[in-house]
């Protein structure tokens, strides 16, 4: 449904360049990226659910019937709203590297819409939409929090959730086993299939001449594209406007005034931190390894597969980890009590595959162009990090660190299992409200949270990376 949605709705932008709001409507594709899962599960249900406002209008034009999100028809709906935007930003950029000069050719032979589509842009998605489907496929099948919220029970759980089912309430380690060893089989047969699915879009050396379409004047054509973008803007929109109107209108003073909301964004900063530094530091640690490896022993096997443990997580999600924690540390420790630090860390495994190729192609270039003049100088070690290293990684980093600190923020995964109410972090505070029911406390919590998301990714960018140029 994403993908099927996102092909007419990047064409129509691709083909539509000059339309107002057109570039707000690009930079809020990719918004549903950092907006935390469970604020994401509480937009969807302020327009679908209940007491939405779907519902809301279906009853105020007299009519009985009656939208039930939660179930599959709730979690279809959210993994929409995630995955179709972040779609067509992906699709739109692939649009955007078609030459002009093909463009210019179309137009010189004539060739209609239909023509365009099936000789210039078709080719084009045969290569590009099966990896981006199963990208979605990966991202779905490993989703936990959407299904956690909307689910409505067992009969929709998905294999992470019935493995927190398993530890957390029936304390089936087995069952939890039999379900761990399924997921890993399952995402890595579809990590492999995305490898081969996944193909170069060709690119050829051109002048740069601007596009100049010729199927954008067809009154059908404009039609159809119009209407995509409007479903476009619906998807996107009213989701993040009923979130924002629902906060706007909620008791902000009552939910701001309580002390176990400020305790639980405290926990979730301490999280967050202490997650983005451990991320950042072992995937330096690994870039460092790997470069030594390859540079000063030759061993460039070794480098290749400690790097593909860095990406292990894409395999073994962060959920089945923390279930193999809880069974293998129970019997030893008050795996409560220890709770928070165990989420630390696996949100920093999470992380640590967005270090890699953050910071790992700057740290390529700059050994590229300085790594033979720091040899000749003797610079090594700390002093080599401190003169060249350090000065010019320090934008990488800072991204890779406000990216690791705002994903570990705003996570409601395996704080879950370990989490309890001396313990719990801001998304699962957020949760509970949504569990009892508090909608209207829950919406400003919800904004307030991906405000706190944003802000700390702004914060922590601006403050490590600096300004300027590397």
């Amino acid at each position: 449904i994403s993908v099927g949605l996102a092909i007419p709705a990047a064409r129509a932008l691709a083909r539509r360049g000059a339309f107002p709001g057109r570039a707000l409507l690009v930079r809020t594709l990719a918004l549903p990226m950092v907006v935390p899962a469970i604020v994401g599960v509480l937009a969807v249900i302020a327009v679908y659910g209940r007491g939405g406002w779907i519902n809301g209008g279906l009853a105020a034009l007299g009519l009985e019937a009656r939208l039930d999100v939660y179930g599959l028809t709730g979690i279809l709906i959210a993994h929409v709203f995630f995955n179709m935007p972040f779609a067509t930003r992906v699709l739109l950029l692939a649009w955007s590297a078609i030459p002009g000069e093909t463009w210019r050719l179309a137009a010189q032979l004539g060739l209609s819409g239909p023509q365009v589509f099936r000789l210039i842009e078709w080719p084009l998605l045969r290569r590009i939409v099966p990896g981006l489907a199963g990208l979605i496929f990966l991202l779905c099948f490993t989703s936990f929090a959407i299904v956690l919220a909307l689910g409505g029970g067992p009969p929709n759980a998905t294999l992470e959730v019935a493995i927190y089912q398993a530890l957390r309430f029936d304390f089936d380690v087995e069952r939890a086993i039999a379900l761990a060893v399924l997921q890993v089989a399952v995402c890595g047969a579809a990590v492999g299939a995305l490898a081969l699915l996944a193909k170069p879009v060709p690119t050829a050396q051109t002048v740069g001449l601007p596009p100049l379409r010729p199927d954008t004047s067809n009154g059908w054509g404009r039609l159809g594209d119009g209407a995509a973008i409007l479903v476009t803007v619906l998807i996107l929109g009213l989701p993040l406007i009923a979130l924002i109107v629902n906060a706007a209108a909620g008791p902000v003073w009552t939910a701001l005034e309580r002390p176990a909301l400020w305790a639980a964004a405290g926990r979730s900063l301490a999280v967050a931190g202490t997650a983005a530094l451990l991320a950042v530091a072992l995937g330096c640690a690994l870039l460092a390894t790997t470069r030594a490896l390859r540079l000063h022993h030759g061993r460039r096997t070794t480098a290749d597969a400690l790097e593909t443990a860095g990406a292990l997580v894409l395999v073994v999600p962060p959920f089945v980890i923390a279930a193999g924690w809880f069974v293998v540390l129970r019997p030893v420790v008050d795996v409560f009590a220890l709770g928070l630090g165990f989420v630390a860390v696996i949100d920093a495994l999470m992380a640590l595959p967005f270090v890699l190729r953050i910071v790992g192609p700057a740290a390529n270039d700059v050994l590229a162009r300085n790594g033979r003049l720091a040899d000749s100088l003797g610079l090594s070690g700390w002093q080599r990090l401190w003169l060249i290293d350090g000065p010019l990684l320090r934008r990488p980093i800072g991204l890779a660190l406000a990216l690791s600190g705002a994903l570990s923020f705003g996570n409601l995964g395996v704080v879950t299992l370990f989490g309890s109410e001396e313990s719990e972090t801001l998304p699962l505070y957020l949760y509970r409200l949504m569990g009892a029911y508090r909608m209207d406390e829950a919406a400003v919590v919800g904004l307030g949270l991906v405000g706190a998301c944003l802000g700390l990714f702004l914060v922590i960018e601006r403050v490590v990376g600096g300004r300027g140029r590397d």
